[in-house]
Parts: structure tokens; sequence; C-alpha cells
């Protein structure tokens, strides 16, 4: 599967705000690109596993930012209720991650 950050054609205009607060200002010399690239892949891969979970990414998606030092940053941005889903999905498996683990947490 290739790229999958947006959710269409439209998915800037969906509705969630993922500009946030560090849209200011760029600081010559400081190599944003690089950051942003590696932000993307990993929130493409983010983005591919909310879709196999059964999110829809015009409802919860990772964007892909930098920092204002030019690191790369991901961040998510949803509806509460689609972020509700995935805190009980990740609940879920932090359960079933335990269970498999004897319920010690993983303790020797």
């Amino acid at each position: 599967m290739g790229k999958v950050t947006g959710a269409g054609e439209d998915w800037l205009s969906d509705g969630l705000d993922v500009a946030g607060t560090d849209c200011g200002l760029w600081v010559p010399g400081v190599d944003y690109v690089a950051g942003w690239c590696g932000a993307r892949e990993a929130a493409d891969r983010l983005n591919r596993a909310l879709l196999g979970a059964g999110l829809e990414l015009s409802e919860v998606r990772a964007v892909a930012s930098t920092n204002e030092e030019g690191r790369g940053v991901v961040r998510v941005a949803g509806w509460p209720d689609a972020v509700d889903r995935l805190a009980g999905l990740l609940d879920r498996l932090a359960g079933l991650l335990e269970g498999l683990a004897g319920g010690d947490g993983g303790a020797a």
C-alpha cells in the first residue's frame, strides 16, 4: 500500500484541524525536510495500522510535522469519539499482552 496520510482528495478540509500551534516561521538553516520525511514515513505506517483496525482517516489520523529544531514529530489528530475507540483498542491490546506474559508484566 502506498502513502495513506490523507483520506481522499478533501482530507485537509474535513474538519480535523491538524495545523496546530507550530505553524510559525521557519528558521533559516534548519533542515525541516529531513525531519518531516522521517515523520511522514512513521505517520503513513500508523495510518495504515489505523485503517487495518477499522478506523477511518477522516475521523482519526497520524499527521507528520516538525518541531522548531527540525526534528520530526508525529501527532494523532481525531474526533474525540474516534480517539476514544483507538484508546479502547490499545487498552484491549495491552490486556492481551499482559495475559500472554502471565499477568506479571513480563517479570521472570
